[in-house]
């Protein structure tokens, strides 16, 4: 007799966004912004200053709430969710903030093994070797008893991505990562951000001012502009729009400062 094998359908868009408002006191951040985010895509965010891409990570990641609309994360909408079911679901996702965020006191091995810590690994040999893999991944093998101060800028950075990833995350998301970084180191940055998103599987959430950086970064480009989504697409079709407010924000001729 024939047996039918049931398999598990995975939804192929890891995040939906639709008709998300945020406004903080009489500032109308978001303004009915809807989207959708492939599972194991690498995607960018743009948009001029204030424009609300900080802010829509945190919704995401669920750090703050909406004011209204919904946000459906691997299959859960967590607009409504409460504080507990919130920490599973950031188990879930790395960020990675402008600044690295690491602790001046701990070492990097310190620092990158601190969520398995919080997570609850009691085995400290079994949290070494992970951090060991982990930094090697980022190409920081061999400074995991360096302090942050001892890094360059570009080492934090790393440090702080291993951080991001250790967990295994289905998602990460990155806040400007290679801000304050010069241009070489910063390449270097979206490159590893790439490669990590391809290796691993992850969802790639990046927000940017780098256009240079979208086709490495990038599957698709989001345009964040007065409160929506203006433009959705491949970093190859955003930089030939000829469309006046694209052209005029990619090349920085706008008061929206690229």
């Amino acid at each position: 007799m024939d047996m039918e094998i049931a398999h598990e359908q995975v939804e192929p868009v890891f995040i939906r966004v639709s008709d998300l408002h945020k406004q903080i006191g009489e500032q109308r951040i978001l303004r009915g912004v809807s989207l959708e985010i492939a599972r194991g895509s690498g995607v960018a965010i743009i948009g001029g200053s204030g424009t609300g891409k900080s802010v829509l990570l945190k919704l995401v990641m669920g750090l703050i709430p909406a004011t209204r609309g919904s946000i459906v994360v691997d299959g859960t909408e967590i607009t409504g969710l409460s504080e507990r079911e919130l920490g599973r679901h950031r188990r879930k996702m790395g960020l990675l903030f402008q600044d690295g965020a690491l602790f001046d006191s701990l070492t990097v091995e310190e620092n990158v093994g601190f969520p398995l810590v919080e997570a609850g690994w009691k085995d400290a040999e079994k949290v070494r070797l992970k951090v060991e893999e982990t930094l090697a991944a980022v190409d920081l093998a061999g400074h995991k008893y360096k302090l942050p101060s001892d890094l360059s800028g570009g080492m934090r950075k790393r440090a702080a991505l291993a951080r991001a990833i250790i967990t295994d995350p289905q998602g990460v998301l990155y806040d400007e990562p290679t801000s304050g970084l010069d241009p070489v180191v910063a390449d270097s940055i979206y490159h590893l951000i790439r490669r990590t998103q391809r290796q691993r599987g992850i969802t790639s959430v990046v927000v940017t001012h780098d256009m240079k950086s979208l086709p490495v970064v990038a599957d698709r480009v989001l345009y964040l502009r007065e409160g929506v989504v203006y433009f959705a697409g491949s970093p190859a079709e955003l930089l030939g729009s000829a469309d006046p407010v694209i052209r005029q924000f990619v090349e920085g001729r706008s008061g929206e400062s690229s």
